[in-house]
């Protein structure tokens, strides 16, 4: 007769894991592809104003932004203390607004065009009379969705 041999439990088998550094880098790479970054480097200083009825923007893709403010500090020295325009990453006068709304229009999808929107991001202390002309700037390159930025509150002070 043939003798069995009775082997004793068996451990449980190691994981393989020199898959594992494939995995980080895969899952790196598509972050890293994925994220978008700060497209914008502010030069002026904004304290936007508080609002009770706020709405949030659905698709940002679709939002052009216009920031009027007071220069910052190690921008007042060459630009001075009054509220500026500033378009993307530069400071900009009233009149080149409309070149700022074609070359945002000239980059969407032509389907998106007609759903562009523009917010606008403006101090607080900033008075009216920039805006305003900011306003009728928009009014001529025919961007008619218009909304301004502000903080959400609960109740007014």
């Amino acid at each position: 007769m043939s003798r069995f041999k009775k082997e004793g439990k068996k451990g449980v088998t190691a994981i393989n894991t020199a898959s594992l550094p494939d995995i980080v880098f895969m899952l790196l790479f598509f972050f890293m592809t994925t994220t978008v970054m700060k497209e914008v480097d502010l030069k002026v200083s904004i304290k936007l104003p508080d609002a009770t009825e706020a709405k949030k923007l659905e698709k940002k893709s679709l939002v052009s932004f216009i920031y009027i403010g007071k220069p910052s500090r190690s921008y007042q020295k060459l630009f001075g203390t009054e509220p500026r325009i500033q378009l993307n990453d530069q400071f900009k006068n009233v009149a080149d607004i409309q070149d700022f709304i074609a070359q945002e229009r000239d980059a969407m999808n032509e389907a998106d065009q007609a759903k562009m929107s523009v917010s606008m991001k403006v101090d607080e202390k900033t008075k009216m009379g920039v805006v305003t002309d900011v306003k009728q700037a928009l009014r001529r390159a025919s961007a008619l969705k218009l909304n301004y930025s502000s903080i959400k509150t609960t109740k007014l002070k």
